[in-house]
């Protein structure tokens, strides 16, 4: 079984606006609500690919009620833990001539509501798949992951976290098998800028020597570098076409990668295109990530994928 960890899912409503002013009324030439949250994200992907996941994480009034009806509606089997306080979040995106976000803060969360989380992740057994993705509310510790993989500790599980600065490092020393860094997150990791696919490997390398077993780092329109756990290094360049909305294509390519990885029987390099191919049908198009828009880029791009064996 695939699991996937959002702390703190939201309703991502997307809008266009011609010429957006501040100060002004604006409005909307188009407009979209779909859940999100990087983990939710991730299992949307994950089902449109024909894998079934289970999503967990804590939801709160009308946006909760909202967030996990439109999952149902999309197939998503969720086990998220309603709480009282607060509200699950909206994150506003406004595309216009520059792309401006507006997120929300989400709900309080207990300690109480930790322990619900705890005893619904007794259920993990060896072989499943949990995904740590995105961000943690102010109310809950700043080493989260860290507890969860603490908790977790012992069992044959493979481990994919998402995250930025502290909250990912902290998480290495548990050797997840995926990471996923983007070039500003990871420059942000040891102090540097990073602008180059040549420029990420060294830092790849230093985070695989913390511990990572697989690194994946996305350069955005410079494409990505796959460090993998055979000692293989993968670099590519992007893949052409038109940018529509960036949001989710990171958690596209998670879910690409995993799905190609499962679907090859271990490939990395079937791992590393496919997800390549769902990390840009998000980026392509507004909507979620489908399987018959990855699968097109599969078949119809033409992959220049440069091997290093060290």
């Amino acid at each position: 079984m695939i699991y996937t960890v959002t702390f703190s899912p939201t309703l991502d409503y997307v809008v266009s606006v011609d010429h957006f002013r501040t100060g002004a009324i604006n409005r909307t030439a188009s407009e979209v609500v779909f859940p999100g949250g990087k983990g939710v994200n991730v299992s949307l992907v994950l089902h449109n690919l024909g894998y079934i996941t289970t999503t967990l994480g804590f939801i709160a009034g009308f946006t909760g009620i909202e967030i996990k009806r439109l999952l149902r509606m999309n197939g998503i089997e969720s086990n998220f833990i309603e709480v009282p306080r607060g509200m699950s979040r909206i994150n506003m995106k406004i595309r216009s001539d520059v792309e401006t976000a507006i997120n929300g803060q989400g709900p309080e969360i207990t300690k109480q509501d930790l322990g619900t989380l705890f005893s619904r992740l007794r259920f993990l057994i060896d072989g499943d798949t949990i995904v740590l993705a995105g961000y943690i509310p102010q109310s809950l510790p700043s080493d989260m992951y860290e507890q969860v993989l603490e908790f977790l500790k012992g069992r044959n599980l493979r481990v994919i976290v998402d995250a930025e600065g502290k909250l990912l490092t902290g998480t290495l020393r548990y050797h997840p098998w995926l990471i996923k860094p983007n070039a500003e997150e990871l420059g942000g990791i040891f102090g540097v800028e990073v602008q180059s696919r040549e420029e990420v490997i060294p830092y790849a390398e230093k985070l695989q020597d913390m511990g990572a077993k697989n690194v994946l780092v996305s350069l955005g329109g410079e494409g990505a570098v796959l460090l993998a756990e055979d000692g293989t290094i993968y670099s590519s360049d992007a893949l052409k076409g038109k940018v529509v909305n960036t949001v989710g294509a990171g958690d596209s390519m998670i879910a690409g990668f995993l799905a190609g990885f499962l679907d090859s029987g271990g490939d990395y390099e079937e791992a590393f295109k496919k997800g390549l191919c769902a990390g840009a049908a998000k980026a392509f198009n507004l909507s979620m990530t489908t399987k018959k828009e990855i699968n097109f880029l599969m078949r119809t791009t033409e992959f220049h994928i440069e091997k290093i064996h060290r």
